[in-house]
C-alpha cells in the first residue's frame, strides 16, 4: 500500500523529531562525490548495496528508489547544490509508519582540502514506535552508509584510473 507523507521542506533536517547524522571520508574530491550522487542517480546500486534501482523523475526533479526487501520510495530533490549538497524529500513510500523523511548529503573538502568528509542525515518523522524503530536501527543505517561511501570512493578511483 502506497503512503503519503507530509511534505517538509530543507528546515524539517534541522527540527525533525528523529535525525541520524553519519559522516565518512572518500578520497575523491567533492565533485566527484556530487556527481555520483545528484547527476548518476541509476548508479546509485552499483555502490549503495541497500538499493536495487534508482532512476531520476520529472527530469531529474525527482527520483524513485527501491531497496532490497522491497521498500519503494518516490522522492522530491529539495537541494541541489554542485559540490556542496544534495537532498530529497520522500513524498510516497510502502513503508509503515513513516509520516515524513528527508535526507541530506553534505560534501565538504576533507583535511588539507584533500577528499571530501561525507555527511549524510537522515531526518524523520512518525510516531513513537517508528521512532523507537529508527532508533534501533541507527547502528545498521550507519554500517550502510559507511561501506556505501567506500564502495563509492573505490568506484570513482577506478574511474580515475582508467
Amino acid at each position: 500500500m502506497v503512503r503519503r507523507l507530509r511534505p517538509v521542506g530543507l528546515d524539517f533536517i534541522e527540527h525533525a523529531p528523529t535525525r541520524l547524522a553519519f559522516t565518512a571520508r572518500a578520497a575523491a574530491p567533492p565533485d566527484a562525490v556530487y556527481r555520483a550522487l545528484a547527476d548518476e542517480v541509476t548508479g546509485w546500486p552499483a555502490w549503495f548495496r541497500a538499493v536495487t534501482l534508482a532512476r531520476p523523475t520529472g527530469g531529474g526533479a525527482g527520483r524513485e528508489i527501491r531497496l532490497v526487501g522491497g521498500v519503494r520510495f518516490r522522492e522530491t530533490v529539495v537541494a541541489s547544490d554542485p559540490g556542496l549538497r544534495y537532498a530529497y524529500r520522500v513524498d510516497e513510500t510502502n513503508a509503515p509508519g513513516m509520516s515524513a523523511l528527508v535526507e541530506e548529503w553534505l560534501l565538504a573538502p576533507g583535511p588539507d582540502a584533500a577528499g571530501t568528509l561525507v555527511r549524510w542525515t537522515f531526518a524523520a518523522d512518525g510516531p513513537a514506535p517508528v521512532r523507537l524503530a529508527l532508533a534501533a536501527a541507527r547502528p545498521g543505517l550507519g554500517h550502510s552508509f559507511r561501506t556505501a561511501v567506500r564502495a563509492l570512493d573505490t568506484r570513482l578511483a577506478a574511474r580515475t584510473a582508467s
